[in-house]
């Protein structure tokens, strides 16, 4: 395949740049830089890299296929941090026949050269984008295949309940419909229950991606601003005694437990005052449509009755330190510390949920893919439950096979595998 080329580190001075080359060729332009006569793969050597106008002193190391990110013959070369001798070393690479590479190119070669699954893909997309400890977890179970292997395991099961089909299709004298209808219902039930577990998990997949958005609300001046500050950690919000002192929402985020959370204050709910004020309050109430969690400040009224049902709510009594409020899930201050591991504690609880090192859906594409997958396979086992031809059913679990190979990439459509390597930078 052509070879190509990128700048793999971010522009800017920096202690080291990395400049990849991959493709036929590619062993090529690093002896012509290097003036060396023979790699031996994997190993760094130190030396001169020739760039025509000038020579940096860095390492160069070659991957030769198939064992390389790409599958193909990768080099290498490590050069000092700058703008200037980063842009010099790869156009040296292009006046010797590499070409510019295009955006998530060299991932996109790894996936069609068979090193990586397209989950792989967006695991890794995941990590170089993550806020987040769970989010760089969460990525990195897809990048190591961990939902491949859960897909390729419910395929077996499929193949199984295919192959008990197959039989009674073709050997209906040998009299084996009612046993194996009744081994595929129970594999069947066994492969809806995983994948409906699987699919359960998508609600926390995304907030670890996204963030868990915990809105902070009560009546002017019951500590809202001091509150947020506090939990960020730094001076946020501006602090007064004044009634009235946020006008807008004022947002940060916080890490709780490796997930990260978007906290935000907002103006005190009350009739307004001033047009400011009035546009405050009608933002407060649009970002309390929007939480994951409400944090209501108490003072001697109840949360409002038109909060949204479903959202979980944690009843805060402030200021501690002045005053001790009843019928509150927790007393907080954000003077002396009180309370506030706690509260932690109960955000974390009622928007995150219970976080572990689990396999994770982390896009629409994932979930549509597992969602299309259970619902064909409930088909069937309704079907098969029901005493229906095998022919009939057969279909379903076969289109349940094939929106697990859309999960892998195995037969994913080229304008979604296009969508998904054009979110990568150009040296990826």
């Amino acid at each position: 395949m052509e070879c190509i080329s990128a700048i793999a580190t971010p522009m800017g001075k920096g202690g080291v740049a990395v400049i990849r080359v991959s493709g036929d060729g590619a062993e090529e332009i690093a002896r012509r830089m290097t003036g060396r006569t023979s790699f031996e793969p994997n190993r760094m050597y130190a030396g001169e890299i020739d760039c025509g106008a000038f020579k940096d002193y860095g390492l160069t190391v070659l991957f030769r296929a198939p064992k390389s990110f790409t599958g193909e013959d990768v080099a290498e070369f490590h050069c000092h941090g700058g703008v200037e001798i980063a842009c010099g070393v790869f156009s040296r690479t292009v006046e010797l026949g590499a070409r510019p590479a295009e955006r998530g190119e060299f991932t996109r070669r790894a996936f069609l050269n068979g090193k990586l699954s397209l989950t792989a893909v967006e695991g890794m997309g995941e990590m170089i984008e993550a806020e987040s400890a769970s989010h760089v977890r969460a990525g990195y179970s897809l990048y190591t295949e961990q939902l491949l292997s859960i897909a390729k395991e419910l395929q077996k099961k499929l193949s199984h309940c295919l192959a008990g089909i197959d039989a009674d299709v073709d050997y209906p004298e040998e009299d084996l419909t009612a046993d194996s209808r009744s081994e595929i219902c129970a594999t069947l039930a066994e492969l809806i229950g995983e994948l409906s577990a699987l699919y359960s998990r998508y609600g926390t997949g995304e907030k670890i991606k996204s963030g868990v958005n915990v809105v902070l609300c009560g009546k002017p001046n019951a500590g809202k601003s001091s509150l947020l500050n506090a939990l960020l950690g730094y001076d946020r919000a501006i602090v007064s005694s004044e009634a009235g002192t946020t006008r807008d929402t004022v947002e940060g985020t916080a890490e709780i437990n490796g997930v990260l959370f978007r906290l935000t204050d907002t103006a005190g709910l009350r009739e307004g005052h001033s047009v400011a004020e009035t546009e405050g309050i009608r933002r407060a109430e649009r970002a309390i449509l929007g939480a994951d969690v409400i944090v209501w400040l108490k003072e001697e009224d109840l949360p409002p009755a038109d909060f949204p049902e479903n959202t979980p709510l944690v009843v805060v009594g402030a200021k501690s330190d002045l005053v001790r409020r009843e019928g509150c899930d927790v007393l907080v201050s954000a003077v002396t510390g009180e309370g506030m591991e706690e509260l932690k504690h109960l955000i974390f609880s009622r928007g995150a949920g219970e976080v572990s090192d689990q396999v994770y859906l982390m896009t629409q594409r994932q979930a549509s893919a597992v969602r299309n997958a259970l619902n064909a396979a409930r088909r069937a086992y309704a079907a098969a439950e029901a005493g229906e031809p095998a022919e009939l059913y057969a279909q379903d679990l076969a289109e349940c096979n094939g929106f697990l190979s859309q999960l892998t990439g195995e037969n994913a459509a080229e304008d979604v595998i296009a969508e998904i390597f054009s979110h990568f930078c150009v040296g990826k």
